[in-house]
């Protein structure tokens, strides 16, 4: 029932009422439509009830619809919509498949006759279970519509399409159910909570700056402002406004250029985006509707969780989160990145030809042992590999 509903809907007193109803709806009106069917076609068809609905337009979406209105007074009428899909099962079955595909801009008379005069022996039908009209004291802006969706299938091939039923809702009297105990309030669970992510921001980050990122360093996120972060859950994004917390500010100047003046070739100099999250957090459905609300929300306690920085989904590093002037920035505690094979640094000194500032005093013994180094241990969470950036020489 819920499947066609707007949230605007969902939201209103109306559905909550036919929320309440749907059985009544359930039970009343697919076997009358049904048993129609049945005694207009034979047997051959199945109609099943797949929404209950105020709204029309979203039902009858990408597809194109044979209409027919009936009147039942002045005040109030009835409508069978039935979709191209639907009407060429039913044509195919009662007159045989045709050489050529059905459309409904070329239906025939006797095509037309057919599905009238099915959707006026519904509407004997169906009529029956109205409620006799009021007197003609309400205006016709005032007279609202129920539409039951149907799907009617062919029970020998797996073939299907729409068939919309609209109602009047002042001829109709479902029953009512009533609460027996203390209505539903749905701030009873503004302290639930639930795992979001959130965002901090993004940089573009050279090759070169990748490989000789090094804990403690500061990393600048040149798309972040302190006074909002992004929140997901699952494919939802959603911007949450705050109030920087200040305690985190670092008193350095801003000078992460990106120039990549350490860049010695093509490889170095490539850009690649790196995004800054925290670790799964867990929010409060209160705080989620403050969200929601365009409220600028107190998260204090995420500050005080772990950063991930990632490229393509893939860890870089973990570290803290600082505030640098107007921007985040990360200052990194640990590097998890492989380095890119086959560029290990001499001994003595790295790739870029500086030295390296952790060296046994024997150089050489150091030199010797290097394949004897402990690797570092396996990360859950898949890493970055410098390698799935490598160029070939003849690419360089």
């Amino acid at each position: 029932m819920g499947q066609d509903m707007s949230t605007q809907t969902l939201n209103s007193i109306a559905s909550k009422e036919l929320y309440a109803q749907y059985d009544w709806y359930k039970n009343t009106f697919p076997p009358v439509v049904q048993k129609s069917c049945d005694e207009f076609f034979l047997p051959g068809f199945k109609f099943e009830l797949i929404g209950i609905s105020k709204n029309i337009n979203v039902l009858m979406d990408k597809d194109y619809y044979f209409v027919t209105k009936i009147r039942i007074d002045k005040q109030y009428d009835m409508f069978f919509r039935s979709s191209d899909k639907a009407i060429s099962l039913i044509l195919d079955r009662v007159l045989g498949k045709p050489n050529r595909s059905f459309n409904l801009n070329r239906m025939t008379d006797l095509e037309a006759k057919i599905i009238t005069s099915f959707n006026d022996y519904m509407f004997n039908m169906t009529s029956k279970l109205l409620s006799p009209p009021p007197p003609n004291e309400l205006r016709r802006t005032d007279f609202d519509v129920i539409h039951l969706t149907f799907l009617i299938k062919d029970i020998d091939e797996p073939r299907f399409g729409k068939f919309i039923v609209s109602l009047p809702a002042a001829l109709l009297k479902p029953d009512t159910i009533t609460s027996k105990g203390d209505k539903f309030d749905n701030t009873s669970f503004k302290t639930s909570t639930l795992d979001v992510k959130i965002k901090i921001g993004s940089t573009k980050f050279s090759m070169y700056d990748l490989k000789t990122l090094d804990t403690e360093d500061i990393v600048i996120f040149d798309n972040s402002n302190t006074k909002k972060m992004t929140l997901v859950i699952d494919d939802y994004e959603k911007e949450i406004k705050l109030n920087p917390n200040l305690g985190l500010i670092t008193p350095i100047d801003d000078n992460n250029g990106g120039n990549n003046m350490g860049a010695n070739n093509l490889w170095d100099s490539i850009e690649v985006e790196m995004n800054a999250e925290f670790d799964p957090v867990k929010i409060t459905l209160g705080d989620l509707k403050k969200i929601e609300d365009g409220m600028v929300v107190d998260l204090t306690s995420i500050y005080d969780n772990k950063v991930t920085l990632k490229v393509e989904d893939k860890i870089i590093a973990r570290g803290e989160l600082v505030i640098v002037n107007d921007r985040y920035g990360v200052k990194i505690s640990e590097v998890t990145a492989k380095q890119k094979p086959g560029a290990a640094p001499a001994a003595g000194t790295d790739e870029f030809g500086n030295e390296n500032e952790v060296m046994p005093d024997d150089e050489t013994a150091a030199a010797d042992n290097t394949d004897d180094e402990t690797p570092a241990a396996d990360q859950q969470d898949e890493e970055f590999d410098y390698s799935d950036f490598e160029l070939d020489d003849e690419d360089i």
